[in-house]
């Protein structure tokens, strides 16, 4: 299949979670032998960290705005056997009105990287900038990258018809273990962008423990922190951290921590990549508890489970034989069920569904 895909960004991770799982379903649809046409506006913030410029099977089209890229867009879609619309992506309007005027009409799919986000604007009333006043109406399928609930609200809130979940992901030909890196090394370790919503589980489970730890070391990797955080002197810092360092950054953590966004925790049903990428690199994870966690990973058994400081404490304290048995555990079951080889299945199956309805009529 061809896929033209109008999205956030593939070509940056900085300050976003799109890029990295587009890479791994991109590199995973390639092998699977569909070609895929991915078009970003270029904006300075992602330019100015641009960490990939090329994939396999395909062609990333980077533009300046859209006037300067429609007449291709249209050719492309034209071309397409599946179009898809993603959350964020700023001229998601314009490009869905693209695939509706596309003769014939390849399988038009819009999938929502940020669920709880839009269902939050909503619910605030505020409107999603990438989705028109029909909302998902149009489009022959939704995919949501949370489960749950989340997937009827799309249907009463934005009218979406067909609506499946495509969960996060990992690719482990990217995300393995490496040796550990004396730059990295940690006893506890936080990968993420700064997000004030997660300041009160981030203060509990890591800025706490470690005033409590005075003599371990903790490590924080991520864009965007203020200048009031508050740091200390175990705290150490690295700002942008490429997907590539990601493996060493994990690999070098005796244990790391995963908070998740405010709205993504109320709704539940939505694994980070992160929990995936680091049970890849055979490192434990720590985790506040969300509802359906236990759905990807075990609690006790694959991940560890904190909803206090003191928690967090009494899983740095665990011997190392104990983590380490933690880690081997959720690598295999991700190694088995959470890939971007299993995601691209997912989707293959997912749009022969969907395409199934459109062929009969």
């Amino acid at each position: 299949m061809r896929f033209v895909i109008f999205g956030l960004t593939v070509s940056s991770s900085w300050g976003n979670g799109h890029a990295t799982l587009w890479r791994g379903l991109w590199r995973a649809l390639a092998r699977r032998g569909h070609t895929v046409v991915f078009f970003e506006r270029d904006v300075p913030w992602y330019a100015g960290a641009r960490d990939l410029v090329e994939l396999p099977g395909g062609e990333l089209l980077l533009y300046p705005d859209w006037e300067a890229v429609r007449e291709r867009a249209a050719r492309e879609v034209a071309n397409a056997d599946v179009a898809m619309v993603t959350s964020y992506c700023p001229d998601g309007i314009a490009a869905t009105g693209l695939l509706l005027d596309a003769p014939p009409a390849p399988l038009r799919v819009f999938y929502d990287l940020d669920t709880p986000v839009t269902l939050e604007n909503l619910q605030a009333g505020r409107a999603v900038p990438c989705l028109g006043l029909r909302g998902l109406r149009d489009f022959d399928l939704v995919l949501s990258y949370t489960g749950g609930p989340a997937l009827d609200q799309l249907r009463e809130l934005l009218g979406a018809r067909a609506v499946h979940t495509l969960y996060g992901h990992v690719d482990p030909q990217v995300h393995r273990r490496e040796a550990p890196r004396d730059n990295y090394r940690s006893e506890l370790s936080y990968l993420g962008t700064y997000a004030a919503d997660r300041q009160a589980a981030l203060q509990e489970l890591f800025i706490e423990p470690a005033r409590q730890r005075p003599g371990f070391t903790f490590l924080i990797g991520g864009a965007q922190y203020p200048g009031d955080f508050p740091w200390s002197g175990n705290i150490r810092f690295v700002r942008h951290m490429p997907p590539s360092e990601h493996p060493a950054f994990f690999s070098s953590s005796r244990l790391t921590l995963s908070v998740t966004r405010r709205a993504m925790a109320e709704n539940g049903h939505c694994p980070s990549g992160r929990l995936f990428e680091a049970a890849a690199c055979g490192t434990p994870v720590l985790s506040d508890w969300w509802e359906g966690l236990d759905a990807f990973l075990a609690p006790g058994r694959e991940i560890l489970v904190a909803r206090s400081t003191q928690q967090a404490l009494d899983a740095l304290d665990l011997d190392d034989a104990q983590l380490e048995r933690i880690a081997r555990a959720a690598r295999e079951r991700v190694l088995a069920q959470h890939t971007s080889d299993h995601r691209a299945a997912e989707l293959e199956a997912l749009l022969e569904r969907a395409r199934a309805p459109a062929l009969a009529a």
